[in-house]
């Protein structure tokens, strides 16, 4: 819920997703897929994806004013619901559920079972996401050192432990263990973005491990970062994909 306040900056400076990752997920499918439900659809990137090629998207998202964002930019018949994951109740059922750099806030006690009743028996879940990294390891050391007295990370850790180097990342990990899911796979969309170093900086505005930060040492951070920059960078920004099928005799 600490993502509202900046709302406008997420929708401007996170970068969105691409044809490719929507092409991945139906050929995973094998089917038509008509109806999706959207776990944290944040500002709507990925609602846009899905809906702009004829999926029928109901968005949920808990902070209002990410909603209130996510209304300026999606399709007019994109279906709107303020909720949290663990609060939307089990009715119609959707032939896609995804999450989009979201499925790391939700709560692990009950999840899979949670999702398994908002799917069609064979429909598919999908979890997209990843950090976005400097390509250049002598920038990317600056930044580190920027940000030291601050932060000794800003990424989000594995939520199950997973190493890095694992062949199976989180959360195909713990979907793999899974009663409720099968045919679990892992693929990558590569994408790089050139940005400006404000841009950049922009972006940590929406970066969590900056957002816990108080206010004045947020601003000194940044200040910091901002010296270290060149005019512009180039961040790799791949995104993993996890795919699983929710059982039909569950």
């Amino acid at each position: 819920m600490s993502f509202g306040a900046v709302a406008e900056a997420y929708e401007r400076f996170r970068p969105g997703y691409p044809v490719e990752l929507f092409d991945l997920v139906m050929a995973y499918a094998g089917q038509p897929v008509r109806t999706a439900l959207e776990i944290g659809a944040g500002t709507g990137k990925a609602t846009r994806l899905f809906a702009q090629r004829g999926l029928t998207v109901t968005a949920t998202e808990p902070d209002g004013a990410m909603l209130a964002e996510l209304r300026k930019h999606v399709p007019a018949d994109v279906r709107t619901v303020q909720a949290a994951f663990e609060d939307l109740r089990p009715g119609e059922r959707y032939g896609l559920v995804y999450a989009a750099a979201a499925l790391h806030w939700t709560n692990p006690e009950g999840r899979w079972s949670r999702m398994a009743a908002l799917l069609e028996p064979g429909g598919v879940f999908a979890s997209f996401g990843g950090p976005i990294q400097l390509a250049d390891p002598g920038v990317e050391e600056a930044v580190r050192a920027a940000r030291a007295p601050f932060l000794d990370s800003d990424h989000v850790p594995s939520p199950d432990g997973t190493p890095p180097g694992h062949a199976m990342q989180w959360p195909g990990t713990e979907l793999q263990r899974s009663e409720w899911f099968a045919d679990v796979r892992q693929s990558v969309v590569g994408r790089r973005v050139t940005m400006t170093r404000h841009d950049y900086v922009g972006h940590l505005s929406t970066v969590s491990a900056y957002l816990l930060l108080p206010g004045s040492q947020r601003e000194q951070v940044f200040g910091r970062i901002l010296q270290v920059l060149p005019e512009t960078v180039e961040v790799a920004a791949d995104i993993t994909v996890h795919l699983a099928r929710r059982r039909s005799g569950r």
